[in-house]
């Protein structure tokens, strides 16, 4: 009998060879409806998923190549169930944002069964293979319905997201000869004491951190994104900021920190400086950028670093200082989610205003406002959102980074400030030239927000209103993990 969690994978599959027999026109009404069907799925497993139980739940455990000790392991837990929720959201949310045809839908719908299975599986061999799973659907969709320039972006991005794979793997490889297990839980209570010895754990160690660095992105492995994003059509770049950087935080939380926790305490305030240049080096990127997708796309990077500057302040926290870990691992785990649907959101209204003009080039807008005051109301929400606004989701996660990171590597906290206040610098620039001033010749016959856009944005915005003003729902899914994490880090 099929599980809820295995269920979960096979679903959108099941979805992606049912489009070739179904009409060629109806493709994206086919995918909308096996992504319900999925959806539904996963508010079945918030129900059976207790929140007061530590630990994976809902365990699914059977052979699958006992020679090596691979086996077919999957479940939840609180990080899995929100990163489930994230992709139930996020991957409608793409295919309402433009017409895909009946290829389009079916690699869409394989890269979402991928992603749930890299955020349910327990076992190095499974996860390895939907980690996987999920770069040829990606490099296809932007190779092929890319935009200029998606032959050399889609290559960069196959090129380098690969070859972090195979550095990841022989790292993994090294582990296995060494300790005869893929199991994620067996190999972290090994981790404790040491997971090995001499250089090999060093060696196994930049091997993992290479491979899950470049799909965060982590600075300076963060050059495939730009060109990436800014090829990639509006759906895909949607899952691509949305989604696919979340496999980076996911792996570094679920394999790095547990399997490494002595290591990354001896290089912690390495990595911590690599976090920082992250928050700060990308703002001042998008201030310099002129292309909208390109602007998005390094406050992309600065977003995801302020989880890497969480992650790492706490796994090279000091003994007692729990609280403080806590509360940056909460704020962690909640802007993984804000992240995900605030940035895909930008991606999906930037869209919106290159369908309508034709460019992204920022300096040729203006005067939105007069003609579309809607669409500038709801952008400016989602704007607000992604800078940290008091009363939005962004703010949440933020504050809860900084208030735990303080209380445990100020210095570097401090200096992450400055990323704050570019990249506010660079949302109230993009907002005074795209929404004031006179009206620019390219959208004298720009239309406001039609009824199927906002079918697709304004329930995306209402959300963020209401973790922003009752997060506790939230905070509700993940905070026996974040607990359990906590004092297993400490």
């Amino acid at each position: 009998m099929v599980g809820l969690v295995s269920g979960l994978i096979i679903i959108p599959l099941v979805g992606a060879l049912a489009l070739f027999a179904a009409p060629a026109r109806n493709a994206r009404l086919f995918a909308l409806l096996f992504n319900t069907v999925a959806a539904l799925n996963a508010l079945l497993l918030c129900r059976h998923f207790d929140v007061r139980a530590s630990g994976v739940q809902l365990v699914e455990r059977h052979a699958w190549i006992p020679a090596i000790g691979a086996e077919y392991l999957v479940g939840i837990d609180g990080l899995s169930l929100l990163l489930v929720l994230l992709t139930s959201l996020i991957v409608p949310f793409a295919f309402l944002a433009q017409r895909m045809d009946r290829g389009f839908c079916a690699l869409m719908l394989v890269m979402q069964s991928a992603l749930y299975g890299t955020f349910t599986a327990q076992n190095f061999v499974l996860w390895f293979l939907f980690y996987e799973m999920t770069l040829i659907p990606a490099f296809l969709l932007i190779k092929i319905w890319g935009g200029e320039n998606r032959d050399r972006a889609a290559t960069k991005f196959f090129l380098y997201t690969f070859l972090g794979s195979v550095a990841m793997l022989l790292g993994f490889l090294g582990i296995y000869l060494a300790r005869g297990s893929f199991d994620f839980a067996t190999l972290a209570s090994y981790g404790k004491n040491g997971l090995l010895t001499g250089k090999l754990v060093w060696l196994a160690f930049a091997g993992i951190f290479f491979g899950l660095a470049v799909k965060v992105p982590l600075f300076p492995f963060h050059t495939w994104l730009p060109d990436a994003y800014e090829s990639a059509p509006t759906g895909v770049a949607m899952v691509l900021t949305g989604l696919l950087s979340k496999m980076g935080i996911y792996g570094f939380v679920r394999l790095l920190l547990p399997l490494f926790p002595n290591e990354i305490r001896i290089i912690g305030p390495w990595l911590l400086a690599l976090a920082i240049c992250s928050i700060v080096f990308a703002p001042l990127a998008a201030w310099a950028q002129s292309d909208l997708k390109r602007m998005v796309a390094y406050l992309s990077v600065n977003h995801l670093g302020y989880c890497m500057l969480g992650l790492f302040a706490v796994a090279a926290s000091p003994v007692g200082a729990a609280i403080d870990s806590q509360a940056a691992l909460s704020g962690v785990f909640m802007q993984i989610f804000n992240h995900g649907i605030t940035a895909a959101a930008l991606f999906y209204l930037v869209g919106l205003l290159e369908q309508r003009c034709g460019h992204r080039s920022i300096d040729r807008f203006g005067g939105l406002m007069q003609r579309t005051p809607v669409l500038c109301g709801w952008m400016s929400v989602v704007m607000f959102s992604s800078l940290g606004l008091p009363g939005l989701n962004g703010f949440i996660g933020e504050f809860l980074i900084f208030k735990g990171s303080f209380g445990i590597a100020a210095p570097f906290t401090a200096i992450a400030i400055i990323g704050l206040l570019v990249t506010a610098i660079v949302f109230m620039r993009t907002m005074q030239t795209l929404f004031s001033g006179p009206l620019a010749e390219s959208c004298a016959a720009f239309p406001d927000l039609l009824a199927r856009e906002k079918i697709a944005i304004i329930p995306v915005t209402l959300l963020m209103f209401a973790i922003g003003l009752a997060p506790q729902f939230m905070f509700n899914i993940f905070n026996t993990t974040v607990t359990q994490m906590a004092r297993l880090w400490a």
